[in-house]
Parts: structure tokens; sequence; C-alpha cells
């Protein structure tokens, strides 16, 4: 008996030969590790959505704040008394369709420009948080991921908004065929042929300094949602009501739109088929000689009413969309 127990206990406790390779419990396929594991594509859907939604209902602000923006008093483009004179001015020289001139450029810009800068920013983001987001960044670094994502869609969207601008410039009277657009592809065509690349990266300089703009507004946005959620003792990460997203947007967009709008100003000048300048800083000493300060605040008016209530629409559809789609992309 003793014999067999031994036998017993050495077949137990016997040690697998390390030399021979053992099989795996489960037949299990490698893990696929993504190239861009910081990229969600839903970031750039709900963010190209939430422009194309608020640009399309808001264009005609978008087309009176430029043309208040480009008359200096000097050139020959329409004068008008105020916002009212102006629409009541167009619709009755150009009609409806008047007011929307521009609205194919502006709808892919602004709907491009949300999605890449949104897809970008929040990539940038994961990255700098080590894909915890329940990490707080602090104000340099949420302006630094800002400030990043502000020059990569800078450098893809600027021929849109040449085209965009140039589009919302057409009047009635005659100009150099080579001036005068049909359409979008037109004028990309025509500016492309007649000025090359540099002419549809008109107003690239400015629009660097624009970049602060977008740093300034996300920082402030995304400052104020993590200060409530922690004054609320809940995660930096938790998802808020959409009347709140409202309120952090149209704040934020406010602070900006006020430190930052004279680039607006500038780079439309530069964009400007009507006007040629030497460069921008040209149009920078040409707008203070002729307008002094007040010329770099010219639309600001339109501006705010058109900014602010389209933020609180791209945020807002942002927010809730992209939530929606990560959710709905996790279910196995």
């Amino acid at each position: 008996m003793n014999v067999l127990g031994s036998r017993t206990a050495t077949t137990v406790n016997r040690v697998p030969d390390m030399g021979q390779p053992t099989k795996p419990l489960t037949n299990s396929p490698p893990v696929k590790k993504s190239l861009f594991p910081h990229v969600k594509i839903e970031h750039l859907v709900a963010g190209f959505s939430g422009g194309v939604a608020s640009t399309l209902i808001l264009h005609p602000l978008d087309l009176l704040k430029i043309r208040f923006a480009v008359n200096d008093g000097r050139n020959a483009i329409p004068s008008y008394a105020g916002l009212g004179n102006a629409v009541t001015t167009i619709f009755r020289q150009e009609g409806i369709k008047g007011l929307y001139k521009g609205v194919t450029p502006n709808v892919w810009g602004s709907g491009s420009a949300w999605g890449f800068y949104f897809l970008f920013y929040n990539s940038i983001k994961a990255w700098i948080q080590g894909d915890n987001t329940k990490k707080p960044l602090g104000p340099a670094l949420h302006m630094t991921a800002a400030a990043e994502a502000g020059i990569l869609t800078l450098m893809i969207t600027n021929p849109v908004w040449v085209v965009k601008t140039r589009l919302c410039l057409q009047f009635d009277k005659p100009i150099d065929p080579t001036k005068s657009y049909s359409g979008m592809w037109d004028a990309f065509r025509k500016i492309y042929g007649a000025e090359g690349v540099r002419g549809l990266y008109k107003g690239f300089v400015p629009g660097m300094f624009g970049v602060s703009h977008g740093a300034l507004q996300f920082m402030t946005y995304e400052e104020m949602k993590t200060f409530y959620n922690e004054y609320r003792r809940l995660p930096i990460d938790a998802k808020l009501e959409t009347s709140e997203y409202i309120v952090f947007a149209a704040f934020s967009k406010l602070i900006a739109a006020g430190l930052t709008y004279p680039y607006q100003v500038i780079r439309a000048r530069l964009q400007d088929q009507h006007r040629e300048y030497r460069g921008t800083w040209h149009c920078i000493t040409q707008t203070w000689r002729y307008e002094s300060m007040r010329g770099f605040y010219k639309g600001i008016g339109p501006n705010l009413l058109r900014v602010i209530p389209a933020t609180i629409i791209t945020f807002a559809v942002f927010e809730n969309l992209s939530s929606y789609l990560i959710k709905l992309n996790s279910i196995p």
C-alpha cells in the first residue's frame, strides 16, 4: 500500500518536462493593435455634422460679417448703414440667393474644419493623457493640444476659406473675368490658374495667429467642464446635460472671439479679390492708418450674432453625437 501511495503521489506531483513545448490553453486570435490608437473617427464624423448644421442655419450672418470686415471705405464694394440695412439691401438687389452666396464652400469648410479640429484635438489630448480620460491636463496642455490641432486643420482647410470669402464678395458689378466665379469648383480652378498655390493660401499667416482663438476657446471650455465636474465631485469626463454644454460653449466662444477678432478682419481683407496688399503687415498698417482701432473690429456685431449660436449648435451636436457613436461602436 505504501508503494502504491508513493507511486500515486509521484504521479500527482510530477513536474512537467520544461523541455517539451506546451499547447496553449486557448486558441484566441492575436490582438491587432491600431496604428493610431488615439484616433477615433467618431470625433471626425460628429465634428463634421456639427459644423454643417450650424453653417446651414447661420450662413447669412457669416456673409454679412465678411462684407462689413472688408469695407474700408476706399474700395468699390457696397456700403451698409447697419445690420438691418445690409440684410434688406442684399435681399432687394440679389434676392434670398444673395444671402447664401458662398454657402457651398462654407459648408465644406466649416464641416471639415470642425471635423478635423475635433479629431486632432481629441487625439492629441488622449495621447497626452495616455488614454486615461480622468487625468486632468490643466490650462497649458489644453492650449497646447488645441493650438496643434488648429495648425493642422488650417493647413488642410485654408484654400476652402479663400474660396468662401471670394464667393461671399461677388457683386453684380462686372470685374476681371479671372476673379468672377460661377461656383466653388470654378473658383478653385481660376484661383489656382491665375495665382497658383500661393493664391489658395492667402490669409494663412493671420490664420496662424487665429490658432490662438481656438486654443483660448478650447482651453476655457475644457477647464469649465473640469471645474464643474470637480465641483459636483464627479469624474472630469462625466457627461453633462445639453444645456450645460451650451452655456460653457457660448461663454468660451465669447471670450475667444472678443480677444482675437482682429485677425479675422486682416485675413478676410487679404483674401478679398477687390483689393491687393503686399502682405499681412501692409494690410495691418493700411487698416490702422485709415480706420484706426475701429477698423480691426468691423463686422464684430454680426460675427458675435453668428459664432455664439453656431458654437452652441456645433458643440451640442458634437458632444451628444460623439458620445452616442462611441457607445454604439463599443457594443460587441
